[in-house]
């Protein structure tokens, strides 16, 4: 496994949490951090490394989205996540039947997160937001097409979440409507259209 000079190290397994070492003297008086904090810190340093180690050196000033990438590159040899080639013959299959010589690679969704937490670190160290380059269009150029090809090579499209839409009524699930009437009819089974009937007492007429 080749590994940069001065052993800058993965900041996360490809899979999971960021898995750069230290964290243990994150200051005894201070509150714990959380989960999201300490992989962001593990990975602002792991850069700040991978630049300090880059042949020549670069510094934070200089560094550019092409910078980026180059980073996201390396981080391939620590991946975990078979993407297959062209040629091979599980290409676009899912769940291959048996093993082959493809290369393992970080996963779209963990250089995805990744990004996501570096460019908050950027701005958090002083970084101003227009030269941030983890945001920069060549980033997202760049994961876009790493996302779009392990979809055809794993044979997984990913889907983009969607937003759910904002109302201002609250509407009642079926079966929780369903389970209202049942309850006023005393488990009579009603239908759910009866809902609203069954829970407005009937008006009196008195003679």
């Amino acid at each position: 496994m080749e590994r940069t000079p001065g052993g800058a190290s993965e900041p996360n397994s490809g899979e999971g949490p960021s898995a750069t070492g230290g964290g243990g003297a994150e200051g005894s008086s201070a509150a714990p951090l959380s989960r999201y904090e300490s992989q962001k810190r593990r990975d602002w340093n792991t850069f700040l490394q991978y630049l300090k180690n880059h042949k020549p050196p670069l510094s934070l000033a200089r560094c550019s989205g092409a910078h980026v990438i180059e980073f996201l590159k390396y981080l391939d040899q620590f991946g975990k996540t078979k993407v297959h080639l062209t040629g091979c013959a599980y290409f676009g299959h899912p769940n291959p039947p048996a093993p082959c010589a493809c290369p393992l690679k970080q996963a779209w969704g963990s250089l995805d997160a990744l990004i996501g937490r570096l460019r908050a670190a950027y701005e958090e160290n002083g970084g101003r937001p227009e030269s941030n380059p983890f945001g920069a269009r060549a980033v997202r150029i760049f994961l876009r097409e790493v996302r779009e090809g392990q979809a055809k090579a794993r044979g997984i499209p990913y889907e983009k979440k969607r937003k759910r839409p904002t109302t201002t009524t609250t509407t009642m699930p079926a079966n929780v409507s369903s389970a209202m009437t049942q309850a006023v009819d005393g488990g009579g089974g009603g239908s759910s259209s009866e809902a609203g009937a069954a829970s407005v007492p009937p008006a009196t007429t008195s003679v």
